[in-house]
């Protein structure tokens, strides 16, 4: 899962049930900011705040650019358990109407990704498993942060009504974290099926399975570069033999700790790995700059208590490191539109106090 940013005071996945209120235009709430109250994050423009309310994050844009995918939790929308909704980014989502939901509302779900031809969307769920939200871990003697690594989540297909049409894996455990290629043809994510936690591509239909990565770690939030012949991904890679006891002995309860985490680039076959970041801390969330020559990500490396995280921007080669954010609590989840005009975001800011996370637009100014 890429939801790291439970490490910002969050409770990151709670059910939900199945209607849909989606919002008129007429009746939304503008949340329009004038100018950037930031003034240092000279690359946005026009920040527009999208949703109001709950914990949204993931937002990522149709081929069309005219749509959101996203995964959220609201209890005012009687959500208990991240469930993955589509909307109009012209439309403001206050906390009292919700947008259309596409995924089952049983289960848990994470990681939606709009498919080709704009008309179904890709998402993670335990749904057949279980009706009801898996547990989540309960805080450990130890102190360590720990993301739970669902068994039964696996991959789904579904229409923009919510019904699912395909499923696209069933091996034994851990299937996630999907997205796809900009042409479409090929989708990346990561699996357990080897025992450990590595990344695969396969094609849009679920066949011609591969395997990406090899390395020891866990191997996850991958995206395709522009051309689609290269991935980003972030991985925490266990060296010394205590951290590899660690990892090992954490993955045999379902567990992983994803405070240590860098930057690494491969070719879409697992050639050419290379790593990208050495900043220590949580490196995350990267996606590739419309050029292809970057990479923007959300880091927490400055920070003293394990946030706030920010959004930095790097070259492919590891060199000229600039943070584009200067949020003090949360920014993550970034995604450029496919004409590179936009950037969604998730954040914390503007929230009121609260621990609310909302999505946030941007149009992107190099």
């Amino acid at each position: 899962m890429r939801q790291i940013y439970l490490l910002t005071l969050l409770a990151f996945c709670l059910s939900c049930n199945t209607g849909s209120n989606e919002k008129p235009i007429s009746n939304a709430v503008s949340s329009n900011l004038e100018s950037n109250p930031y003034s240092q994050e000279k690359h946005l423009k026009n920040i527009r705040q999208l949703t109001f309310g709950g914990d949204n994050a993931e937002a990522y844009w149709s081929f069309a650019d005219d749509k959101l995918v996203f995964q959220a939790t609201n209890t005012k929308w009687g959500v208990e358990c991240d469930q993955i909704y589509v909307f109009d980014p012209a439309v403001d989502l206050d906390s009292t109407y919700r947008p259309q939901l596409v995924s089952t509302g049983k289960g848990r779900t994470t990681c939606s990704y709009f498919m080709p031809g704009d008309s179904t969307v890709i998402f993670a769920s335990t749904h057949l498993a279980n009706d009801d939200c898996p547990p989540t871990p309960e805080r450990r003697s130890d102190g360590k942060y720990v993301w739970p690594i669902y068994d039964s989540f696996d991959i789904f297909v579904s229409n923009l009504k919510g019904e699912v049409v395909q499923q696209l894996t069933d091996e034994p455990g851990y299937d996630a974290e999907a997205t796809l290629s900009p042409q479409g043809d090929k989708i990346v994510f990561t699996s357990m099926r080897t025992g450990d936690l590595e990344l695969f591509t396969m094609d849009i239909d679920g066949g011609n399975v591969q395997q990406v990565t090899s390395g020891l770690g866990y191997d996850g939030g991958a995206f395709f570069s522009p051309d689609g012949k290269q991935l980003i991904f972030r991985s925490s890679r266990p060296k010394t033999e205590e951290e590899i006891k660690n990892y090992k002995d954490l993955l045999n309860e379902g567990l992983v700790q994803p405070t240590e985490m860098e930057l690494y680039i491969c070719n879409v076959d697992g050639s050419d790995l290379r790593q990208i970041t050495n900043l220590g801390k949580a490196n995350w969330a990267p996606f590739f700059h419309p050029s292809g020559q970057k990479v923007i990500f959300s880091s927490n490396h400055k920070s003293e208590r394990g946030f706030p995280f920010n959004l930095y921007m790097i070259n492919v080669d590891g060199t000229g490191l600039e943070q584009i954010t200067f949020d003090d609590t949360f920014d993550s989840f970034p995604m450029f539109s496919y004409n590179g005009k936009m950037l969604v975001f998730a954040s914390n800011r503007d929230n009121g106090g609260t621990r609310d996370t909302n999505l946030f637009l941007a149009e992107w100014v190099e």
